[in-house]
Formats: C-alpha cells, sequence, structure tokens
C-alpha cells in the first residue's frame, strides 16, 4: 500500500468496494485533494498502445497517464455517481488534479465520477456499488417488497371473495334443494291423502257410500238389509213354511 504523508489531509482505507481514499481532516469545497499521476503513454507507440488496466486515465486522443504505480494514491479513489469531489483535467499540462466539490468531513469517503466510458467498460457489467447506486437498489428493493406485499394483500382479498362467493352459492344451492324436497313431500301427500272430488280412497268415504261391508246406498249385503227389506231364503222363495217344531219332538221324526 503506498505511503501518505501525515501532514496530507487523507489515508488509505479498506471501503465496501476494497480500497478506497479517507478524509481525515475537513475538506473545503474547491480545495486541492490529490494529483493523479504516473507514467504518460503515447497512443502512437505499440507498446504504449498494447498497455491496458483499469487504472489509465486519458488526457486527449493521443495521451494517457498510467496510474497504475503505487506512489499515485489517487488512485484508490472510488467512483461514485454523486461524488464530492471531481478530476480537473489540464490536457495541455498533462496533468490532473482531484478537487473537492463539496465540504468534506472526516472520515467520509473522498469519490469522483470516472465518467461515461469506464462506467460501460467496467462497472455496469458488474453493478456500481457507490452510496448513490446502493441507496437506489435499496428503495427499488423496498418498493419490490412492498409491491409483493401489495399483490399478496390483493390475492388474499379475491380469494376471501371468491371462497365467500362460493359459501353463498352453496348456500342458495341447499336452501334451492331443500325448498324442492318440500315441494316433492307436499306433492305426494296432495296425492295420498287429500280429497278428491269430496271423496276418499282406502276404505274412506266414495260418494257417500262405504266398501267392505259398509253401507252401500243405505243398502247392506252379507245377510243385512238391501233398501229397507230382508233378503229372502231359499225355502220362502219355494212356498214351503217351515212347520213349528212340537215340544218333546226331535227333528228326527219331523
Amino acid at each position: 500500500m503506498a505511503t501518505v504523508s501525515p501532514n496530507k489531509p487523507f489515508r488509505v482505507g479498506r471501503s465496501r468496494t476494497g480500497l478506497g481514499l479517507f478524509a481525515t481532516k475537513p475538506i473545503k469545497k474547491g480545495a486541492k485533494i490529490v494529483r493523479y499521476f504516473g507514467p504518460l503513454l503515447d497512443s502512437k507507440k505499440k507498446k504504449d498502445d498494447a498497455i491496458e488496466n483499469k487504472y489509465l486515465f486519458e488526457l486527449t486522443n493521443r495521451w494517457t497517464i498510467d496510474g497504475s504505480v503505487r506512489a499515485n494514491v489517487a488512485r484508490y479513489i472510488n467512483h461514485a455517481c454523486k461524488p464530492n469531489a471531481e478530476s480537473d483535467v489540464k490536457p495541455r499540462k498533462r496533468k490532473v488534479i482531484i478537487r473537492a466539490i463539496k465540504n468534506i468531513e472526516p472520515g467520509e469517503e473522498i469519490n469522483y465520477d470516472y465518467g461515461t466510458d469506464y462506467f460501460k467498460a467496467y462497472l455496469k457489467p458488474i453493478g456500481c456499488k457507490c452510496a448513490a447506486c446502493e441507496k437506489k437498489r435499496k428503495k427499488k428493493r423496498a418498493e419490490a417488497r412492498a409491491e409483493k406485499l401489495r399483490l399478496k394483500a390483493k390475492a388474499e382479498r379475491k380469494a376471501l371473495k371468491e371462497a365467500e362467493k362460493q359459501k353463498a352459492k352453496a348456500a342458495r344451492a341447499r336452501k334451492a334443494k331443500a325448498k324442492a324436497r318440500e315441494k316433492d313431500k307436499l306433492k305426494l301427500v296432495a296425492k295420498n291423502g287429500t280429497r278428491t272430488n269430496g271423496t276418499k280412497a282406502n276404505g274412506a268415504r266414495l260418494n257417500g257410500k262405504s266398501l267392505n261391508g259398509k253401507s252401500l246406498n243405505g243398502k247392506a249385503l252379507n245377510g243385512k238389509s238391501l233398501n229397507g227389506h230382508a233378503r229372502k231364503s231359499p225355502a220362502a222363495k219355494s212356498g214351503i213354511v217351515a212347520k213349528p217344531q212340537q215340544a218333546g219332538e226331535s227333528r228326527a221324526s219331523a
């Protein structure tokens, strides 16, 4: 790790993305913090153009600073989408100065925006981990959880409503079935036990008459009166009068 002079208002320390540069003293807005430096690479030279690392700082189309050297403490400054510092590039002098664009308090991490090209090439594929992006992701996760809970509650309400609907439907079906059974019962009672034209069947009265040995139009059967007259015996029909039996006579002598 690069050594930092105790007079400098920063130190190298651990951050969420690895190592970072942190303020050790208050840094006022607009103040110079540190210079970004390293060997100059000429893109017209093949050996320089072939160098590739994530610490290259492009000054112009031709000149680039290779900030991978350990003495370059500025290389520990991490990217932020909402930074508290910026890179002040001086192409003619081939220099880059990191300046504060906000008041930075002791213990606060120093950061600046690496630019669109670097972001697309190195940060976007793995996801930016700066505080602003982390806050944004946290907000999205919270919104996603809230949306999930909302949809769950909506589904539960829908299920409850459907259950109540099915319950009411089942109750109506039971009521209709009971009503149908009662109607069928009444029909059966009317068929077997109610009067038809003022009569009853099964031994009951039929047009004021009765069967099974009872009166029929004021007449009787089986030796009983028929229209107020008694039925004649076979002897009476033949004109033979039965002789009264004398005392002491037996049926044999007669």
